[in-house]
């Protein structure tokens, strides 16, 4: 089961939620184009742990910080659900 489509509609609702103007969501568009702020993301991120129960940004492994929407979506995709 792909993760994308909650992880889209987090970032349209929080975008909403915060009053920010969100860029359209492509793989190759960078999250500091995205028109989300830190808070933004903190607010998904913790969203996304209480739902999929897992923050792979607070994982045992090390993990680079996604650059894209892409890589935001594929770094929670490579977790075993």
């Amino acid at each position: 089961m792909s993760v994308r489509p909650t992880i889209a509609s987090l970032f349209k609702e929080v975008a909403k939620e915060q009053g920010r103007k969100l860029a359209p969501l492509a793989d190759d568009l960078k999250l500091l184009d995205s028109g989300l702020d830190s808070l933004s993301f903190a607010i998904i991120v913790a969203r996304l742990e209480d739902s999929l129960g897992f923050d792979p940004f607070n994982a045992d492994e090390a993990v680079d910080f996604p650059v894209t929407f892409g890589d935001f979506v594929r770094l929670y995709e490579r977790h075993p659900q």
